[in-house]
């Protein structure tokens, strides 16, 4: 039994139940949104639900997920009780207070801005110190994942760091850097404009600031699910991974490439030059090379156990794999919407297409297709994996699991390939209303109510999954068998030091930082016209 099984059920509860709540919000602004309902003449209130559905769904939810199961990963795969418990604690406390002050703050309609952090718009300054309590509780979990990873080396001189701790920590320092953008945003650009401090701001800084958060997070966010296809999904089906190199080449390549790619956000932008927009979208044509590695590599994985199965010729494992284990199902659905969503996204990041998509549907459809539905159905299973070490429960009934995510790939990809279309339409994103009595409107009207259903099967496979969670009972006699991560297909006999430790890949990832966002946050910083009058949503 983990020794700090409370802390990460602590953090998976509060994440699941906010989750929860972000997707009534989801579901309910889908409907308002479609011709199923009358409009509710106060776009206010839909800007509310899209900044609180939002702000749940990109900070809170993954980061207590990477932060729980980061402390189970340390005291699972380094086989020691975890260093630093008050602090994990103090931590979790900063995150639960930072969402219910920013949560509070959204509810009585003082940020109204979404979550992007987009000057001139400013929301109240409580919203902002929330998400910064936030952070402040994930950086705590970052110091730990470092001091006990260090603590284990001294340990174990020589010996290869294990693969899920070595991703856990690859995401941890990944986080520091990536979330160090927004942190400088909000304390030195957005506080001082929202206390009424000065009654302008640089709105070209903030946003380059924010880009530097803006993708890189994207990497953080997947951090769990790639440690779940590497070090869990062979071991669950039966199989073999098929390199541990390619796993570790690939986290460390996510540090390198996540960082300088952000500014392909703000092709439209007028303050950021071309060529260091051209370079950013070369750069994020670099951060695909990981993501590939990880499709080759779990691809081979699952052959394997399909031909340990008994599978035979060119095709015959693919027949032979174990489709009724909930697993194998997640990682199927989770690959097919990586590969749709990441499709749309060679679109978002060419100089060129990009102008065609820009701030329409299609970039809503492919990020709920990446997050919401590659990476969250992973979510769920690290939860169903580690539920009976957390709460010594007996395994979870496979059949509430399989229709729990048969219901989220389902209600996914009705949510989101209807936003495709409309994109290329040029329906723009964001908005509260369309007046589908307008003739030109009227052919569309069908899509939105397609998405409004699939949020609706979105929803229900969300209570399914707190009530799987929920449900499962402690079993009297059940004898729990230690938690095991995938063994690889050969033993490791040698690790390479640059694959062992993260000192070469931390300074790459600060160098090309520097190298890709310097001139334009100093070009604009000393550009007094850049500042404009604040747009204090807050005071409404």
């Amino acid at each position: 039994m983990l020794h700090a099984r409370k802390l990460v059920l602590a953090h998976f509860w509060v994440a699941f139940v906010a989750f929860l709540g972000a997707l009534v919000l989801g579901a309910w602004q889908m409907y308002v949104r479609s011709p199923l309902s009358t409009w509710i003449n106060n776009p206010e209130h839909y800007y509310r639900s899209v900044t609180g559905h939002g702000t749940v769904m990109a900070y809170v939810l993954p980061t207590l997920v990477a932060m729980g199961f980061g402390y189970a990963i340390s005291e699972l795969a380094l086989k020691k009780p975890l260093i630093g418990m008050r602090w994990a604690w103090a931590g979790f406390w900063l995150v639960v207070v930072g969402t219910a002050v920013a949560a509070v703050t959204m509810a009585l309609g003082k940020a109204s801005v979404l979550y992007t952090f987009y000057p001139p718009m400013l929301a109240s300054p409580f919203y902002y110190l929330g998400v910064v309590l936030v952070v402040v509780g994930s950086w705590i979990w970052v110091a730990l994942m470092s001091i006990n990873l260090r603590a284990w080396k001294k340990e174990h001189p020589g010996e290869p760091v294990p693969l899920a701790m070595f991703g856990n920590v690859a995401g941890a320092y990944l986080w520091a850097w990536t979330s160090l953008g927004a942190a400088i945003e909000v304390l030195v650009l957005i506080l001082p404009a929202s206390l009424g401090l000065t009654d302008t701001i640089n709105a070209g800084l903030a946003r380059v600031f924010f880009s530097w958060t803006l993708h890189a997070i994207v990497y953080f966010w997947l951090m769990p699910s790639y440690i779940a296809f590497y070090t869990i999904v062979p071991r669950a089906i039966g199989g073999r991974l098929y390199s541990d190199t390619m796993g570790r080449v690939a986290f460390v390549l996510f540090l390198v490439f996540s960082m300088p790619i952000g500014i392909h956000h703000l092709f439209a932008d007028p303050q950021v030059g071309a060529g260091f927009k051209f370079v950013h979208a070369v750069m994020t044509a670099m951060v695909s090379v990981p993501t590939l590695l990880t499709v080759f590599t779990i691809v081979a994985s699952v052959e394997i156990a399909g031909r340990l199965r008994g599978g035979q010729g060119t095709f015959g494992w693919l027949k032979a794999l174990p489709w009724d284990n909930p697993m194998m199902l997640a990682v199927t659905f989770s690959f097919i919407m990586l590969g749709f969503g990441g499709a749309g996204g060679i679109i978002n990041m060419s100089y060129q297409l990009n102008e065609t998509v820009h701030n329409t549907q299609w970039v809503t459809g492919h990020f709920h297709l990446i997050f919401a539905g590659a990476i969250v159905l992973m979510y769920f299973m690290i939860a169903y994996e580690l539920w009976p070490q957390l709460t010594g429960c007996a395994p979870l009934s496979g059949g509430l699991v399989k229709t729990q995510i048969w219901l989220w790939f389902v209600g996914m990809m009705v949510l989101s390939m209807p936003w495709h279309l409309v994109g290329l339409l040029g329906m723009p994103r964001r908005m509260a209303y369309y007046d589908y009595t307008h003739p030109e409107l009227q052919p569309q009207a069908w899509t939105v109510t397609v998405s409004a259903i699939g949020g609706f099967i979105l929803l229900a496979s969300g209570i399914l999954l707190v009530y799987t969670l929920a449900t499962a009972r402690k079993k009297e006699g059940t004898t729990l068998a230690p938690f095991t991560f995938s063994r690889t297909a050969h033993p490791v006999a040698h690790t390479p030091v640059a694959l062992n430790g993260f000192g070469l890949w931390v300074a790459m990832m600060i160098g090309l930082t520097i190298v890709n966002y310097g001139y334009p946050i100093v070009q604009l910083a000393s550009l007094k016209e850049a500042s404009v009058p604040v747009i204090p949503i807050g005071s409404r």
